[in-house]
């Protein structure tokens, strides 16, 4: 459990009191019907709109670690009036068109900050309202949903994608081309699905009801989840059960995300080679690279066209928001608290350098890193604040 928010921010250092500041660019009114003062997060500035996928992943350290639950609790409760097939929205037209709900992770990520937000306040009222469309949302993945998104009945895993479709965070797409497919089932994406699992049967016994299900799904996909395991080159594959393809054995951070959830499909040796491999060819000061230097496709510059830098954007490209994954991975795996917030400290001293203030979106994969991309990026100030306020705060 954190503490009070107050007592870590006066013992912050200064660089964090400035991402504090920072964290309120990006939450913006959302009105909606029967909530005209909702809110919601920005993305990053100054060409990125509220997106499902950024918001949930942002809004924990935007707003839980600054001591603002109750804006957390508007964002959750404006986002579930608009979930449509299990769906959570990846994105609000500013021009009051339809939704779009081409993200098979922004929904699961709902479920990692609502029960942020339930560890924090321990709102049941709250928790009640939401638990019916939560549940929706498993049924909806295990039933299927758009975009071929389904639980495989074979292992318990979570199958997404097909042609010319995009749906994990490695999103780019120029014309027919997308970059990183990803079709299969991504690690990320799986390791997300078994906390869902996991939270789901944590929420049913607070509330009094059935949790069988949830906890038998859960440990099916948890046991299967060692097909992920590429013991030849000691980390995760990437995508599993990719068509024509098979695994995916580029050496991306997306595992990591395996590392940090609070139920770990992986075992203790597995979590500390995947932060070992990790923090060998993907670290830098800045961030994580999206692909390894030395892989097939590797782009060690972010630049040019949109077709050059879509190509780029995550096959090299350094992302600043997973250096928090990457503190909080390290932290668990060493206990090390001294060393862990290390990690995060060259980035934050960049509030000095491209978006004064606050923190870049991404960086070039080779040195001197340069930043690029948006100039204040939610992700990347959120995840910041979140690890450095759980390391801090650990026990």
């Amino acid at each position: 459990m954190w503490r009070d928010a107050n007592e870590a921010a006066a013992e912050a250092p200064p660089w964090i009191q400035q991402l504090v500041l920072a964290a309120d660019q990006f939450i913006v009114k959302r009105a909606i019907p029967g909530q005209p003062e909702g809110r919601s997060v920005i993305a990053g500035y100054h060409w990125f709109g509220d997106w499902g996928r950024d918001t949930m992943i942002a809004l924990p350290g935007l707003t839980l670690c600054t001591g603002r639950a109750e804006i957390t609790k508007q964002v959750l409760l404006a986002f579930a009036q608009f979930v449509d097939g299990g769906m959570l929205p990846n994105n609000f037209p500013d021009a009051g068109g339809r939704p779009e709900y081409n993200a098979v992770d922004a929904g699961l990520w709902y479920f990692e900050a609502v029960r942020q937000y339930y560890e924090i306040t321990q709102d049941l009222d709250t928790l009640r309202a939401l638990f019916p469309v939560l549940g929706g949302m498993i049924d909806a993945c295990v039933n299927g949903t758009r975009f071929n998104i389904h639980v495989d009945p074979a292992d318990g895993l979570l199958y997404a994608g097909g042609p010319g479709i995009q749906l994990t965070w490695m999103d780019a797409k120029v014309g027919d081309w997308v970059v990183t497919p990803r079709t299969g089932k991504p690690v990320e994406v799986n390791a997300l699905w078994i906390n869902a699992l996991a939270t789901m049967a944590g929420f049913a016994s607070v509330l009094g009801k059935p949790s069988d299900g949830y906890e038998k799904l859960g440990a099916k996909a948890t046991q299967s989840f060692q097909r992920f395991w590429n013991a030849e080159r000691g980390f995760c594959y990437d995508v599993i059960d990719a068509p024509g393809q098979g695994n995916d054995a580029s050496l991306r951070p997306n595992q990591l995300i395996a590392v940090i959830l609070p139920v770990s499909p992986l075992t203790p040796e597995q979590q500390r080679d995947v932060v070992g491999v990790c923090g060998f060819q993907l670290l830098t000061s800045h961030g994580l690279r999206s692909l390894a230097q030395g892989e097939p496709g590797y782009v060690g510059r972010y630049g040019g066209g949109q077709r050059e830098r879509d190509g780029a954007y995550h096959q090299g490209t350094v992302w600043g928001w997973l250096l928090g994954s990457f503190a909080l991975a390290h932290f668990r795996v060493y206990k090390d608290r001294v060393a862990a917030l290390r990690f995060l400290e060259p980035l934050g001293k960049e509030i000095f350098t491209s978006g004064v203030g606050t923190l870049s979106e991404i960086f070039d994969g080779d040195a001197p890193f340069l930043p690029r991309g948006c100039i204040a990026q939610a992700w990347t100030v959120g995840e910041v604040l979140r690890a450095w306020t759980a390391i801090v705060s650990a026990e």
